[in-house]
Formats: structure tokens, C-alpha cells, sequence
């Protein structure tokens, strides 16, 4: 199964070759080194009206696609112990499949949060994590959906989405601008949830290596250790903001 794409995705779109996405990072990358030269003399801009029509499509987006995962598992009765992928043309294996590209597609559109940030000229939220977690996330389900859309990796699609309807919910109202900040006291409760995800997710992953499930063990490692260094780095992130910051 690791050296097969599915034939089923091979042929959607950035799915069958890794150039695109390379491309992508590249370009990524690019935007975060030289953005803030380019605003260096320019006023940040305003972007109110897009980041209110961006951050409420990506919530709806979110809710569209825990929807999907969420439905799917329980139409197909996937097993949150071990769900092999199904590769077959059933009408659910598909639904599961589109909905795992979507969700990769999702990690493409998200990096725009990035150029918001350094348009805005809003550089101390471009961070080693917020990088990291950004331009990573594409790769990984970049290989998830070309390699095993499905099965296992669903888990991780439907958790994340949930986590996404809360978190574009929250960046939607910060976008109205500082009357709303009174509103905003649960964003450490938003990081609690997002390590939360990365918990539940390493416990997941880490399961399948100790049973027998016909899943590959190599995207169940991968899996694992990725969201090992993400659990490393919120736990920095919420140290230096919530408690040190307090202190």
C-alpha cells in the first residue's frame, strides 16, 4: 500500500505528482522570508471585509468536512481501533476519499493565513510553529490522500475539522475588530483543545503499532511522531503566552 498511489486520487488535481505541492512550499517559504521586506516601508493593511469572508468560509468549510468524516465513518461503521483504507469504487469509499482531499486542499487554502499575517504586517504571528504546522500539514496529507485516503487517517480529518469550526469561528471575530475582544476570553481554551487533538491523535496512532491492523505502520509512525514535535511546540507556545506571559 506505501508505494501504490490510489488510483481512485491519482488523477485529482495536485494529488499525482509532488512538483505542485513542492512548488507550493517553495513559494511559502518565499512569502515568509521576503513579505516583511516588502512591507517594510508600506503601511499593514486593513483586509477587514476579506479576513471576515475568509475566516467564515474556512469555519464553513471546517463544519462541511467534520459533517463529511463524521457521516462516512458511521455509514461505512468505521472502527476507531483499526480501519483499513477502503480502495474499492463503493459509493462510501469514495464520499471518504473526496473528503480527505478536501481536507487537503483545506492545508493549501490555509496558508493564506500566513500572507494575511505579513500583510497586516503582523510578523510576531509568523512563528517557528505557525510555519512549521502550516507548510507540514500540506506534505502530510498530501501523501495521506494519494497514498491512504481513508481508514486510520480519518480520525485525524475529522478531529482537526472540529478543532477548525472553533478556531476560524474565533479569528472570524477577532476580524470585527477590538469591540469585540471582550468575547474573546476563550482562546486558552483553544489551545487546551488543540493539544487536546494531539493527544487523542498520538493515542490513536500509537495504538495500531501494538496490534494487528492492516493499516501501514509507516504512516502510523510518521503520524506519530509528527504530532509528538506539534505536542513539544503548543506546550512551548501555551508556556510562553498563558504562564510565563502571566507572570
Amino acid at each position: 500500500v506505501f508505494c501504490f498511489s490510489d488510483p481512485r486520487t491519482d488523477p485529482w488535481p495536485l494529488v499525482h505528482s509532488p512538483l505542485p505541492v513542492m512548488l507550493l512550499f517553495a513559494f511559502y517559504l518565499l512569502v515568509v522570508a521576503l513579505g516583511p521586506f516588502y512591507m517594510h516601508q508600506r503601511k499593514p493593511l486593513k483586509l477587514r471585509g476579506l479576513l471576515i469572508a475568509y475566516n467564515l468560509a474556512m469555519m464553513t468549510l471546517s463544519s462541511y468536512m467534520f459533517y463529511e468524516f463524521l457521516v462516512t465513518s458511521v455509514l461505512d461503521n468505521y472502527s476507531y481501533l483499526c480501519q483499513p483504507v477502503d480502495y474499492s469504487q463503493s459509493e462510501l469509499g469514495m464520499r471518504m476519499a473526496r473528503v480527505c482531499w478536501w481536507f487537503f486542499f483545506s492545508k493549501v487554502i490555509e496558508l493564506l493565513d500566513t500572507v494575511f499575517f505579513i500583510l497586516r504586517k503582523k510578523q510576531e504571528q509568523v512563528t517557528f510553529l505557525h510555519v512549521y504546522h502550516h507548510a507540514t500539514m500540506m506534505f502530510n496529507w498530501w501523501s495521506g490522500v494519494k497514498y491512504v485516503p481513508g481508514g486510520q487517517a480519518f480520525f485525524i480529518g475529522m478531529l482537526n475539522s472540529l478543532v477548525h469550526i472553533f478556531m476560524y469561528g474565533y479569528y472570524a471575530l477577532a476580524s470585527l475588530g477590538p469591540q469585540m475582544h471582550r468575547y474573546l476570553w476563550w482562546k486558552r481554551h483553544l489551545t487546551i483543545m488543540q493539544l487536546c487533538q494531539f493527544v487523542a491523535i498520538a493515542v490513536h496512532s500509537s495504538y495500531n503499532l501494538f496490534t494487528e491492523c492492516p493499516f501501514p505502520d509507516g504512516f502510523n509512525i510518521a503520524v506519530f511522531l509528527y504530532v509528538l514535535s506539534l505536542i513539544a511546540l503548543f506546550l512551548h507556545f501555551y508556556y510562553q503566552t498563558y504562564t510565563r506571559g502571566k507572570q
